[in-house]
């Protein structure tokens, strides 16, 4: 067996929440149809597909960093944090990291990056639908704690809606400080 792993992220453009990572090593003698970028899937087909590939692959594991990593280190390298977390996080040591985008985590296996990969590597796909799974999860549990912003619906993303909601309430525990909008409300409350 090849011991291929897919790896992609979920959640660095929002301007609340962690960003998530998903490492995926798929069973080649357990097929998943369907298996897409999670950005052109339904939710309920990325929820479907969620159950398949934690059921069906040799091994998974999603892994994220938090608010205060983002707004410490940059989004891109709490990212390449996510990831690397994700793949340690694996039940078995891959022998080829496949990451999604052309930026790779530091790791102790061979890693590769593969632009558009969720789109043409099956186990990248199955891992950008576990990060993004885990992610609308965890933006819908913030939503419970903060339902003034709207995390249910647009799920952290820069929408006129969280930006209005961002204006009228300010900003919370869980917002991205290092983020422009966030950022620029926070300096003008300090005027």
């Amino acid at each position: 067996m090849k011991l291929i792993c897919g790896v992609d992220e979920a959640g660095r453009g929002p301007l609340a929440g962690p960003v998530f990572a998903a490492a995926v090593i798929l069973d080649p003698g357990r097929p998943i149809a369907g298996l897409a970028d999670s950005k052109k899937l339904t939710p309920r087909r990325r929820e479907t597909l969620a159950f398949e590939i934690r059921a069906c692959a040799t091994a998974w594991a999603v892994a994220s960093a938090s608010v205060e990593e983002i707004d410490s280190v940059n989004i891109l390298q709490a990212t390449l944090l996510a990831m690397r977390r994700a793949v340690e996080q694996l039940a078995v040591v891959p022998r080829q990291v496949l990451v999604d985008g052309v930026h790779r985590p530091r790791l102790s296996v061979p890693v590769r990056a593969v632009v558009r990969g969720d789109a043409t590597v099956a186990a990248i796909a199955a891992a950008s639908i576990l990060a993004k799974v885990a992610r609308d999860a965890e933006m819908l549990a913030l939503h419970r704690l903060h339902p003034e912003y709207g995390f249910d619906r647009h799920k952290g993303y820069p929408t006129l809606a969280h930006l209005a909601a961002l204006r009228a309430h300010g900003v919370s525990a869980v917002h991205r400080r290092s983020f422009a909008p966030v950022r620029g409300l926070l300096e003008n409350r300090e005027r």
